[in-house]
């Protein structure tokens, strides 16, 4: 029986996950921890934290330390004759050098790094602003294909009341076959609109599903967000709005940043036409011995210990290594770096660009579809105020069910197209605020 209760509990909880409805910003915030694209530039960011750990570790000393063991068989040469010289020997040494001058080159180096790491922190923001706009723009077409299933709803049940009661009538005699028949089609097209409506809907939640990268969609929802028919109006113009987006955009911030570390890079490769002086120090020590021809050690040699103690030496230098020809390499690599620096600046001007084009078409969209919208809130009006005349000609009899499934689908298709730019015009005005740096919500 305990087993029994436990899995209804687990089955009631199930059903319980399997209803919750996604809001807007929970569809954001899954997405940009989860989305492939973002964990991989999150790993591209980490390799670049790295080059910047090893960059900075250049300004350490390198430090080596070894030891070499040798056994050497056979004749020495010695004046006109020679002597069995069969010898073992062992040394050690701890060694190390530092940079101590190449015009900044280590500097350079750490320089160029951090412009990097900024740039892949830009990128993995980039990513998460794409993705963050095509939910929202997804999330605001499932909210408008819910809303045409309303419609289309309300269709269905008109259509159904003019059935029910073309139904009635013909049965009594009042009106012909045909108005039944007609009834019928109308009924069967409002159905077919509303089921092709719903299909819509799971379309875009499909397509959310997609963005999210869950593994499974069938019981996947959205919150029934009240969108209201007042529309708010732009907040800034498109002169402030393309300002803010020069100095917020990720993408605007990255190209800079590349830029600053080519122009580093530049800096790192001219490094080699200058000297490099590097110190070193180090210790070391040997031990040797002579074998005797009869495979034994010479007892009257000095032991290990006592030689590594006798042969202890140290040094200390310094060595200058002055460029003077490497078959002009130096030179083309200089030379492109500076090309490196050219596409950096270039790739700048096409991000500005493309978000130039984009705040400008969001702007267009957005007066188009206001004054869209306004037109369609007229038609409505007027095709709410036919679809009223019609069905009461109809009831007096003055006109046909025909005119009445007419000024319906007028009254459906108005509907249908107020919903639309309303939600047009709604995606395009969250685009403008999201470039002037408001985050985006409904």
């Amino acid at each position: 029986m305990k087993k029994i209760w436990m899995i209804v509990l687990g089955l009631g909880f199930l059903g319980m996950n399997a209803q919750k409805k996604w809001s807007l910003k929970e569809c954001v915030n899954y997405a940009v921890e989860h989305n492939l694209q973002v964990i991989q530039n999150q790993y591209n960011k980490q390799s670049q934290d790295n080059n910047l750990r090893i960059a900075k570790k250049g300004y350490l000393p390198s430090v080596s330390a070894g030891m070499n063991n040798g056994v050497s068989f056979g004749q020495l040469s010695l004046g006109t004759g020679s002597i069995r010289n069969d010898r073992f020997s062992n040394s050690a040494s701890l060694g190390a050098d530092m940079l101590v001058y190449n015009n900044g080159r280590l500097e350079k180096n750490v320089r160029k790094a951090q412009f990097d790491v900024e740039a892949s922190q830009y990128d993995i923001e980039t990513i998460k602003n794409d993705i963050s706009l095509q939910i929202a723009q997804q999330y605001l077409t499932a909210l408008l294909n819910k809303e045409i299933v309303k419609i289309s709803q309300s269709a269905v049940d008109n259509a159904q009341k003019q059935f029910d009661r073309a139904k009635i009538t013909t049965q009594i005699g009042t009106t012909a076959q045909t108005v039944l028949a007609e009834a019928e089609a109308a009924l069967a097209r409002e159905k077919q609109n509303l089921k092709t409506a719903e299909v819509n809907v799971g379309r875009a939640l499909f397509a959310i599903v997609q963005l999210l990268q869950l593994p499974e969609y069938k019981d996947f929802d959205v919150e029934d967000v009240r969108v209201s028919d007042t529309l708010e109006s732009q907040l800034k113009s498109v002169d402030e709005v393309l300002t803010t987006a020069y100095e917020i955009q990720p993408q605007i911030k990255a190209a800079e940043s590349r830029i600053r570390s080519a122009e580093a890079q530049t800096e790192v490769s001219k490094t080699a036409f200058w000297p490099t002086l590097t110190a070193s120090a180090g210790l070391s020590t040997f031990y040797n011995n002579i074998l005797n021809t009869n495979g034994g050690m010479n007892s009257s040699q000095v032991g290990f210990f006592q030689q590594y103690k006798d042969n202890f030496g140290q040094n200390i230098g310094l060595s200058l290594n002055v460029p003077i020809f490497n078959k002009g390499i130096t030179k083309l690599q200089v030379e492109q770096s500076k090309i490196n620096e050219s596409l950096a600046k270039v790739t700048l001007e096409q991000q500005k660009q493309s978000v130039r084009q984009n705040v400008q078409k969001a702007q267009f969209d957005a007066d188009a579809n206001y004054e869209t919208y306004l037109s369609a809130v007229e038609t409505e009006k007027s095709t709410r105020l036919a679809l009223d005349f019609a069905d009461k000609s109809y009831a007096a009899g003055r006109t046909t069910i025909y005119d009445v499934n007419i000024a319906r689908n007028n009254y459906a298709n108005a509907q249908g197209s107020v919903a639309q730019a309303k939600y047009n015009y709604l995606f395009s005005l969250k685009l403008l605020n999201f470039y002037a740096g408001i985050p985006l919500s409904l």
